[in-house]
């Protein structure tokens, strides 16, 4: 049996179906990946919005479809720099040994 508009789904069952809605330990970096790529893929797969951003920015359609391909590599840029929590403890307590010493 269906669900009309998606009423009474569980966001387990949300998250199985749509890939893009994310989950409680992505970062916001990840998230915002998704979105951006998410909006590449749609105006590359509507021609005439693809054909609305070659002439705003007087390029080719293949040169527009092969610039937004490789926005989709990193959309946002590179990832943040992660904490490391255990390579930061062993920092500080090397500092602690240095200080003692």
């Amino acid at each position: 049996m269906s669900n009309p508009g998606g009423a009474g789904m569980t966001t387990d069952q949300l998250k199985a179906r749509y890939v893009g809605t994310g989950h409680a330990d992505m970062s916001k970096h990840e998230w915002l990946s998704n979105q951006h790529r998410d909006t590449y893929a749609s105006i590359l797969g509507h021609a005439d919005q693809l054909l609305y951003y070659a002439t705003a920015e007087n390029e080719s359609m293949g040169r527009v479809r092969l610039n937004l391909l490789h926005k989709m590599i990193q959309p946002c840029g590179p990832p943040p720099p992660t904490k490391d929590v255990d390579k930061i403890l062993e920092q500080q307590l090397e500092q602690q040994q240095q200080e003692d010493n």
